[in-house]
């Protein structure tokens, strides 16, 4: 099997084909897995279609191990990761916190990625950002993406080529709602098959064998006490609790557990997340190359299928990028999720027909290195130092007082 190459790959995004897609087997380590569980404590369990080998169709018990919103920021923090390693030059959009001032809440923030944030370039970390004095979208860096659409996708092309991947709103923008809009072009995700759910029980045997037979206080200020002297008071009189809600004392095995929301019971009783056991797991990925064809990248005024073609294999380059170097990270979903498989082949599709090919981390990072030297020598910018911004003066207070407020409340519990 060969090599993909830059001229495969560039006649793959002007036409030849439809999608780069890969299948991938993984296998549970462990005898569960814990998969991420939703309001409730509920896993996203539904029956699935399979084809079997001898081409009749079943029904199978499956669950998401891991959703298409999950498998995109795995990807992005393996690119930031191979970035920041040295391996890969991109555009990367970035707001230093830690430059901000000598707050040591600042400096722990330190600086955040459009890889990092949750709206990608989009996200109000960088509109509530500074760049050269000016608000970033007021600026003249920011005030191109005002104009940015499936039609003129150059602008996040030169800020943010991921968010073309991966997908954006832009309705934090100028525009609100109306703001552009742009279809994810890589998607992925990881389901476990011929599942089986689990129970698990919760409790805890106390060493001290400390009973609930006694008054102890809240502590004013944090902590507790035996002392009503020292105690929090209420309308007056002393806030009473008990060893087990600071943590002491035994804990009866249980199916269940206390809900919280926002770290408060909320009264009701949900079922522990007991995990699942499973067959196998398969990581399903898809990059949409009709979907990079949508999109348009003028240079002024002027646009020609060449650029365009430019730019969407860049773009290509840079998904297969991501799918590598998340197979170097391995498949550690959450504590005790742990898969791994040999990753599966690589293929064009497209009118029926398909075309496999090979591509490791270190090929997939030459291969954007190339397309993005030919993007460049037809004029596609393409940075490839990060463009920094500053926190706004009230966005930099926003995050110190939010954070000493939380650390205040924690303390107070």
């Amino acid at each position: 099997m060969e090599m993909l190459n830059l001229e495969t790959l560039k006649k793959a995004a002007a036409g030849e084909y439809a999608a780069i897609r890969r299948v991938t087997r993984l296998e549970p380590q462990g005898g569960k897995v814990f998969p991420p569980t939703y309001e409730g404590g509920e896993y996203a369990e539904e029956q699935r279609q399979v084809r079997a080998a001898d081409g009749k169709v079943a029904k199978v018990d499956t669950v998401l191990l891991d959703s298409v919103q999950s498998q995109a920021n795995r990807m992005e923090m393996a690119l930031l990761r191979a970035y920041q390693g040295g391996r890969i030059k991109m555009p990367l959009l970035e707001v230093d916190f830690a430059g901000a001032g000598d707050d040591p809440i600042l400096q722990e923030v330190g600086r955040i990625t459009a890889l990092e944030a949750p709206h990608r370039m989009c996200d109000a970390i960088f509109r509530d950002a500074m760049h050269e004095g000016r608000p970033f979208r007021e600026a003249e860096l920011g005030k191109k993406l005002n104009d940015a659409k499936a039609a003129n996708a150059t602008p996040v092309f030169e800020l943010c080529p991921t968010a073309l991947l991966f997908g954006f709103w832009d309705s934090a923008g100028p525009r609100g709602g109306l703001g552009a809009k742009v279809q994810r072009a890589l998607v992925s995700e990881i389901v476990g098959y011929e599942v089986e759910t689990g129970k698990r029980s919760s409790s805890r045997i106390d060493p001290l064998q400390i009973e609930n037979n006694l008054e102890i206080y809240k502590k004013a200020g944090g902590g507790w006490t035996f002392k009503i002297a020292e105690a929090e008071q209420k309308n007056g009189e002393p806030v009473t609790t008990k060893p087990s809600e600071i943590n002491h004392g035994n804990i009866t095995p249980s199916f269940r557990h206390d809900e919280k929301k926002d770290g408060k019971k909320t009264g009701k009783q949900v079922l522990n997340h007991g995990g699942v056991t499973l067959a196998y797991a398969l990581q399903h990925t898809v990059l949409s190359l009709a979907a990079l064809r949508r999109l348009r990248f003028p240079i002024g005024t002027v646009t020609t299928p060449e650029i365009d073609g430019a730019a969407r294999t860049v773009l290509a380059a840079l998904g297969l990028a991501a799918i590598c170097f998340l197979d170097e990270d391995g498949y550690d979903l959450r504590s005790r999720c742990l898969l791994d498989g040999k990753p599966g082949t690589f293929e064009f599709v497209g009118r029926g027909e398909t075309s496999s090919f090979s591509l490791d981390a270190n090929s997939a990072a030459q291969l954007l290195t190339d397309a993005a030297e030919a993007a460049k020598g037809l004029k596609l910018p393409w940075s490839e130092k990060p463009i920094t911004l500053q926190p706004s003066p009230n966005l930099s207070r926003l995050v110190v007082e939010s954070r000493r407020k939380s650390m205040a409340e924690s303390a107070g519990d």
